[in-house]
């Protein structure tokens, strides 16, 4: 079979699987009508779907597991662990600095202040900072790398056989969007404010940062980089900066995955990605 076919099949075959196999799940988180449904078990193996989806796709076709890239890179683990912070930043510092939104939300600070006291109030969010960049990550590591074995794993590698990173980028980016999209509209992921403007925000947020995981996956030659950067990512805006920035009004509509700050800093995280991404030489060369 010629690669071109092949790697359309193996595309397609993928996709199917992984909407098939995660139509549980969000019918369990969408009955219950949140993500944190017993106890969140719903959401760990709705994201550990892709990568059933993977494993399978990649037996019934004949690729080699190992396509999935399982080399480490300390300079990519770093680089990705590194990126969410930096894009995180510049959001949210924009957001307390325009008013837009109060650092720190005095109820989470006081919430800090008793768990990881006694001692100063700066004290205690050293203590749950340490904590967060540490432990935090490792544990948002084992559901990103569910999704990541999928995503960047065998999606991205295989539509890159036949497209440029744009391409690969906005088609990897659109069906991981789509894929959240009935959490979005029918339970409780999103940041409370009209459907349509939540589902906006995060489809552009996606669509960017997708850019980025294709080129770190790429440039990489490993799924690690990737799981590390999702993980990162959830971490810190999830778990840090949203319950640290405090509500003044159009909070809601500016921060978290559904507002409109991190989606505009997506769009030039984009554009870097896609300027790097010029300098790999061949794209293929990644997808041992």
């Amino acid at each position: 079979m010629p690669e071109r076919k092949s790697a359309s099949l193996r595309v397609g075959l993928y996709v199917l699987l992984t909407f098939a196999f995660s139509a549980y799940f969000e019918y369990r988180v969408i009955r219950a009508g949140s993500v944190d449904a017993a106890g969140g078990a719903w959401v760990v193996g709705l994201m550990w779907c892709p990568a059933a989806a993977a494993l399978v796709a990649s037996l019934l076709t004949g690729r080699r597991l190992r396509a999935i890239g399982w080399r480490w890179s300390w300079r990519y683990a770093g680089l990705a662990y590194a990126i969410p912070v930096a894009y995180a930043l510049v959001a949210y510092g924009a957001t307390w600095a325009l008013g837009l939104g109060r650092l720190p939300d005095p109820v989470f600070a006081g919430t800090i202040a008793l768990r990881f006291g006694p001692g100063s109030a700066a004290t205690a969010f050293g203590k749950f900072l340490l904590l967060q960049a540490t432990a935090g990550v490792l544990f948002s590591c084992l559901t990103a790398l569910g999704e990541e074995i999928g995503w960047r794993g065998f999606l991205v590698p295989e539509l890159a056989r036949r497209s440029s990173l744009p391409r690969v980028a906005l088609v990897s980016g659109a069906i991981w969007a789509v894929w959240h999209w009935p959490l979005l509209l029918f339970a409780d992921y999103n940041g409370g404010t009209r459907p349509g403007y939540s589902l906006a925000c995060f489809t552009v947020l996606v669509l960017g940062i997708a850019f980025v995981f294709a080129w770190i996956r790429l440039a990489s030659g490993s799924v690690w980089p990737a799981a590390i950067l999702h993980a990162s990512h959830n971490l810190w805006i999830q778990e840090v900066f949203d319950p640290l920035t405090g509500n003044t009004g159009p909070t809601p509509w500016i921060i978290g995955e559904f507002g409109a700050a991190l989606a505009l800093v997506a769009v030039p995280a984009a554009w870097l990605a896609w300027r790097a991404a010029r300098r790999l030489a061949p794209l293929e060369g990644a997808l041992a």
